[in-house]
């Protein structure tokens, strides 16, 4: 009995280092993948995986690290494995719906950003992003909506206020529009400037004559 108590602890013992060199090695990979060494990068994080095929973040990171080398279908592989092992790794789901985003596939992103933002309520460059796949398919006031949370979230986000200044302006509502863009300008976007004067300056007539 006492030999099989000492073996169990053995093996408890074990796997928490076999779980903790995994951990090291993917943050080793983290370190170069930010210095931009992804060579270096992908040996530590493919032996993170050797050690742990359990490790959740060690998948992501292989995933961002294909992306980088424009290996879609391989970082996708990536974010599917990262996303089985952990259903709740908001990271990933933001990570595949990117590079759903690349391939054009619009609706899958948007389901990908949604779970994102279901395990992270205020993940706002999922809300951002899916807010730019729903311009694609010229779903215009559900990315309003998408940019007006970021507003609620971060009051002073200018690129949620450029965006939806542009999508009600592509919505009809020029007025409204053209204050999200001068709003914008204010928080420091100078292009909006740019749009203002293309976009806002033209008189238009309402129905009572007036400018």
């Amino acid at each position: 009995m006492k030999n099989l108590v000492i073996t169990a602890c053995f093996i408890l013992l074990s796997g928490a280092a076999f779980a903790q060199s995994a951990k090291e090695y993917t943050q080793k990979g983290r370190e170069l993948y930010e210095k931009n060494e992804f060579m270096e990068s992908l040996l530590n994080v493919n032996k993170a995986i050797e050690l742990d095929p359990n490790y959740s973040v060690a998948y992501y990171l292989r995933g961002n690290i294909k992306d980088r080398f424009d290996d879609r279908h391989g970082a996708m592989k990536d974010y599917n494995t990262a996303i089985e092992k952990n259903g709740k790794f908001a990271d990933a789901f933001f990570a595949r719906g990117n590079v759903k985003m690349k391939l054009q596939d619009y609706y899958g992103a948007i389901a990908d950003f949604s779970s994102a933002i279901a395990v992270n309520e205020n993940y706002i460059e999922a809300y951002f992003n899916r807010g730019k796949a729903k311009q694609f398919l010229q779903a215009y006031e559900d990315a309003i909506n998408d940019c007006s949370k970021i507003i609620q979230i971060n009051p002073k986000n200018v690129d949620a206020y450029y965006m939806r200044g542009i999508l009600r302006i592509d919505f009809g509502d020029v007025k409204n529009g053209c204050l999200d863009l001068s709003k914008a300008g204010e928080l420091g976007d100078l292009k909006a400037y740019e749009v203002i004067k293309e976009k806002c300056n033209q008189k238009t007539q309402d129905n009572d004559g007036s400018y």
